[in-house]
Parts: C-alpha cells; structure tokens; sequence
C-alpha cells in the first residue's frame, strides 16, 4: 500500500546497511544497497565518493522508482507489500514479482511465509551464498515476520495478532529442533555404516553402485543440508520473537 513505502524502505535500509565495497559481491561497491551503475543512472558520471555521501532524498527516491513502483507495492496488501519490495530491492523486481504471483491464494499472511520461502530457497542455491548466508536468512526471516506481523495486524486486534505470531514462533523452534536431530542422527548413522541408508534391503541394488567414499559424501552432505536448515529456522524462531517482544502488552 501507498502509505508503507516510509515504513518499508526504513526496514530495507536496516539490512543493506551503509557502505560496502565487497570483493565478492558481484553489485560491486553500494551505500545503503544502491550500486554505482545504479547511482549513475541518476547522477551521470558520479563517483564512489559521491555514492558514499548520497542524500536520504535521493536514496528514497531510487527505492521507489526501481523498487516499489516496479512490483507494484502500491496496491498489494500491508505486509505483501513489505515482502515483494525487500525481495525486489535483493534478486530483482523482476523475479520478486514471479514469487508473489507463485505465493497468492491464502490469507495475506501466508502469501508473505511463501514467498519468503521461494525467495530463501533461490538465494540458497547461490554460490556466494556461502559466503553471505548468514545474513541473507536473517534479513529473509526478519522481513518474514514482520510482514506476516503487519499482514495480521490489517484485520485482528493485538492481542490476537500476538498469539498468531507466538504460534509461528513455537512452529519455527519445533523445526529446527527437527533438523537439528537429522543432522546428528543422519550423518552418523550412515558415516558409521549403520542407519536406514545402508541396511534396508531395498536399497541393495543402489549401493553396488556406490563407492564407500560416495556414502560417507552423501551422509555428510545429508547431515549439511539438515544443519543448514536448522540455523534458518532458528533465525525464524529469533525473527518472530522479537516481533512479539516489540509488541509489548498488546
């Protein structure tokens, strides 16, 4: 909606940060997520050192041009629109639109969870997720339960609002206490020869072909993936509980 893009681009603003040159960061040098090539479309031949002293009204007025007015946040619903904007402003107005179009038929706060989880699954398979996952599954979790927060609050009162976000709370921890016992029990069972993997007869046929190296891969890769996942639902879990801690008495 037209009256959250303050709001929203102050939340977007929290997690790009200020200045950043990265080696590894294909964007190259920003200042609160904006690129130079970004930045130059606005202010032709502008240099680093400009970009670095970019003034607030410029900022917002890029975010809304390229971001906003580009996946049509004006006239999604409060929290949709917080959502498709932070996913827009990392991969692309053009991809953050496809994830919202994937993500409606349910309430509005479930098209939020979806598409937090299409987004979180694309970046995941990044190779530079390597080496800035940690804070992409924050801000993903982060801008998740917000949204859904803002999405709820459209329609019920506080006090319900905060018992649904102590629901999603308690939901995330059960998970990652899930897939934090996969990642123990799985790489174990089948790094010790033991477990589902190599005695089910059914599976005789698949293992002639396998080296013992390649299960000791596979089991350690399987332990990976549910300890990966097991971190973002915590951050999921940490995200939700501090939306109900900055609701106060409600």
């Amino acid at each position: 909606m037209r009256q959250n893009f303050e709001a929203s681009l102050k939340l977007t603003l929290k997690h790009e940060g200020e200045w950043a040159d990265h080696p590894r960061d294909p964007g190259g040098a920003t200042m609160k997520g904006i690129t130079l090539a970004t930045y130059r479309r606005f202010v032709p031949n502008a240099t680093k050192t400009a970009l670095r002293n970019i003034a607030p009204a410029m900022v917002a007025r890029i975010y809304r041009l390229d971001y906003w007015d580009k996946v049509g946040a004006d006239r999604l619903a409060t929290g949709v629109d917080l959502a498709t904007f932070d996913a827009g402003v990392m991969s692309g107005p053009g991809r953050a639109k496809k994830w919202l179009a994937a993500s409606l038929g349910g309430a509005d706060h479930q098209t939020v969870k979806m598409l937090c989880g299409k987004r979180l699954g694309f970046v995941r398979s990044l190779a530079i997720w390597r080496s800035f996952g940690g804070g992409w599954g924050k801000r993903i979790a982060a801008i998740e339960a917000r949204g859904v927060a803002w999405a709820l609050a459209a329609s019920l009162p506080g006090h319900e609002v905060k018992a649904a976000l102590a629901d999603e709370h308690r939901a995330a921890q059960a998970k990652a206490r899930t897939r934090a016992a996969g990642s123990g029990g799985t790489g174990a069972a089948t790094a010790g020869g033991g477990g589902d993997l190599m005695l089910n007869p059914g599976h005789a046929e698949q293992l002639a072909g396998w080296s013992i190296a390649a299960l000791l891969a596979a089991g350690m890769l399987v332990a990976l993936v549910f300890a990966v996942r097991a971190v973002l639902h915590r951050q999921r879990a940490a995200a939700y509980r501090a939306e109900i801690e900055a609701m106060g008495d409600a």
